[in-house]
């Protein structure tokens, strides 16, 4: 009997003693940072002791990939550290500390070994490598202290494929070398060890699909290596959304909850094309600006009221014009004397809500803040608000419509922007072609799928307007929207005189650095850039097609945008062409 005992008490033990599945990844990528550390460490000896340019670019390839096994959780729990070892070879600006900070990681490394390594740049990359290897032991100290849990882990599994899809396959952190379809595999194989820690002993009715697919995304990596030639299109469609949905079903039958938090990206979202994918209320910020019925209804009225102006003559469609997806048509908006435009060039308002900031200098961070920015400017519509909530309060039926929008009843400033800020809300929605082909609705023309596909490789539109919403929110937490430096002309073939986000910062690198703006809706929103200078797509391709503002011989140091030649052949003009056109939603296409 003590026999049975003492067996009973050790079964008891060993079973107390197995590893929640959380607690064995946190090992699996606990290891794969020390991995990491050594990689980088044998690339650093090998610059050090002058070993051959191919052994050092290769020593580089393999730590870099070696980046993606920790990529997953090191994102998710230390984004700051995350950063600073991948984040892109570009200085960055900290707003609170007004200081520039210069870059740092395996981007500024690559940049001094490819294309060519010249020895002269060693003692500044034996330096790089250093800061690398620090941030390297900063990341395995404060991941020493990860308090995963399974909901996390699918939660960061989920983002790792979005990650793949928006920054990965494009080139975005592999931007000189191009190695991200490699880097894709080791990312799908490092989903793939995690996910079998969770099914190793649970019964998971899809656990053979999701198996499969990672088969067949191991086999296709394989097979097509290629950066300019891989298609993506055909990627994301038969593999990466379907191990979205298969990882959310797995999740699901496992009783492992989603995250609750408010997110731009829903936490829920099976993939991130899924038709409600992303909440504009996320975007928002504050719990009383929440969108209703009632609001969109009252801030469409206002939207087409001239009441918000100074003289009465203007509303904000006088600007915005529906069938044009809320843009004038003309290079820049007429100012309210009807004798003179205004500085830029009239936005779209159409899915406008998925940003961080708005403007082209990005001066406000919320849409309520945008539409009283305008009404007050004297040369938009020079109105008052408060002047105009005493005027509404005079018209029984705005009372009326108030009172439903607003239970309390009050007709004042913050009523009036949030209702305004809520019907521009309710302009974001994504209904496109491009849309429903990634939901597998309908199938795009030999040229759209080109055009895709170049859009998101070899033309490096990708890389800033990041798919799906072709804007300049970073994915996939969508929390910061990015400018850019183009270089961008005026009519006399100069580098325009605009200084941008420059003028509210005062920080070198934004001299001419606009926000990047959606591209939704963009074969109805000519004439194009900042100043309306370019009349048609074309003429937008070619600019980038030939390196942007240094391609055009301006002397730009600070330009963000890559000022090497696209080589695009005249068909693969057309084929991206086609493509954007596949961006306009349904509704403004019922209105031509």
């Amino acid at each position: 009997m003590k026999k049975i005992y003492c067996l009973l008490f050790v079964i008891a033990l060993v079973a107390c003693q197995k590893k929640n599945k959380h607690q064995e990844i946190n090992e699996l990528f606990k290891a794969d940072i020390t991995l990491l550390i050594q990689k980088v460490a044998k690339l650093k000896y090998s610059v050090q002791s002058d070993s051959t340019e191919a052994q050092i670019q290769r020593q580089f390839l393999e730590a870099h990939q070696s980046y993606k096994k920790v990529e997953m959780i090191s994102e998710y729990y230390s984004p700051t550290v995350s950063k600073a070892i991948n984040g892109p070879a570009i200085s960055e600006f900290e707003e609170n500390d007004k200081i520039t900070v210069p870059p740092e990681g395996f981007q500024v490394i690559e940049e001094l070994i490819f294309p060519k390594y010249n020895t002269e740049s060693k003692k500044e990359l034996v330096q790089e490598l250093g800061v690398l290897a620090a941030n390297l032991t900063r990341l395995e100290k404060v991941s020493s202290t990860n308090e995963l849990t399974d909901a996390h882990v699918f939660d960061a599994m989920r983002l790792q494929v979005y990650r793949m899809i928006t920054l990965g396959i494009t080139g975005f952190d592999s931007p000189v070398v191009f190695n991200s379809i490699p880097e894709a595999l080791v990312s799908l194989e490092t989903i793939e060890k995690y996910y079998r820690v969770f099914i190793e002993d649970n019964k998971v009715s899809n656990a053979k699909e999701v198996l499969d697919i990672f088969e067949k995304g191991k086999k296709y990596l394989k097979a097509n290596t290629n950066f300019n030639t891989f298609d993506r299109a055909f990627f994301i469609r038969e593999i990466a959304n379907p191990l979205s949905r298969g990882l959310h079903k797995t999740q699901t039958e496992l009783g492992i909850p989603f995250m609750t938090e408010s997110r731009g990206l829903r936490p829920t979202a099976q993939t991130i094309f899924d038709k409600d994918a992303f909440d504009p209320e996320a975007f928002s910020g504050f719990p009383d600006y929440k969108t209703t019925p009632e609001k969109i209804a009252l801030g469409k009225k206002l939207f087409n009221d001239p009441i918000l102006s100074g003289n009465n003559t203007r509303s904000c469609a006088s600007c915005h014009h529906e069938e044009k997806a809320f843009t004038d048509g003309l290079e820049r908006a007429l100012s309210l004397d009807g004798k003179s435009m205004i500085q830029r060039n009239t936005p779209t308002l159409a899915n406008i809500a998925f940003q961080r900031v708005f403007f082209s200098d990005s001066r406000v961070g919320y849409l309520e803040d945008q539409a009283v920015a305008v009404i007050k400017n004297e040369n938009e519509m020079h109105g008052s608000l408060e002047k105009s909530a005493i005027a509404i309060q005079k018209d029984p039926n705005y009372v009326k419509e108030f009172k439903k929008a607003f239970p309390k009843g009050e007709i004042n400033e913050f009523e009036i922007k949030n209702a305004l800020g809520s019907y521009i809300r309710s302009l974001s929605h994504y209904d496109s072609k491009f849309d429903r082909y990634m939901q597998n609705k309908v199938t795009f023309t030999a040229d759209e799928k080109a055009g895709f596909n170049l859009f998101a490789g070899k033309a490096k539109c990708a890389t800033c307007h990041f798919i799906p919403l072709t804007n300049g929110t970073v994915p996939p937490n969508f929390d910061k929207s990015e400018s850019e430096v183009l270089g961008v002309p005026n009519k006399n073939k100069t580098l325009d005189g605009d200084l941008g986000k420059f003028v509210l910062t005062q920080a070198a690198i934004h001299k001419f650095s606009f926000k990047t703006p959606t591209i939704r809706n963009i074969a109805l929103t000519a004439p194009y850039m900042h100043n309306g200078v370019y009349k048609t797509l074309e003429e937008v391709v070619d600019f980038y097609n030939d390196g942007g503002g240094i391609g055009l011989g301006f002397d730009l140091p600070n330009q963000t945008l890559p000022e090497d030649k696209l080589n695009l052949t005249e068909k693969e003009k057309i084929q991206l062409i086609a493509f954007m056109k596949t961006l306009t939603d349904e509704r403004y296409l019922k209105m031509r």
